[in-house]
């Protein structure tokens, strides 16, 4: 599965900050762990209703980086 889909990267993760996907890769790939990311979008912040999304979309991230 490819990530970096522009209709994937507008999907916002996060509803109560408003964090769309394509901003947390940004994050990530500027070396950002979850908790950075956390406090530098609002993402997790909130609800913490998209907590698993997010892990699981970093844990993807992070294998992608491997290949």
């Amino acid at each position: 599965m490819t990530v970096q889909n522009d209709n994937l990267d507008n999907e916002v993760m996060c509803t109560c900050s408003g964090t769309t996907r394509g901003k947390i890769k940004k994050l990530f790939d500027e070396g950002m762990d979850m908790e950075a990311i956390s406090n530098w979008s609002g993402a997790l912040s909130g609800c913490g209703g998209c907590e698993w999304d997010v892990e699981q979309y970093l844990n993807e991230l992070a294998e992608q980086q491997k290949q």
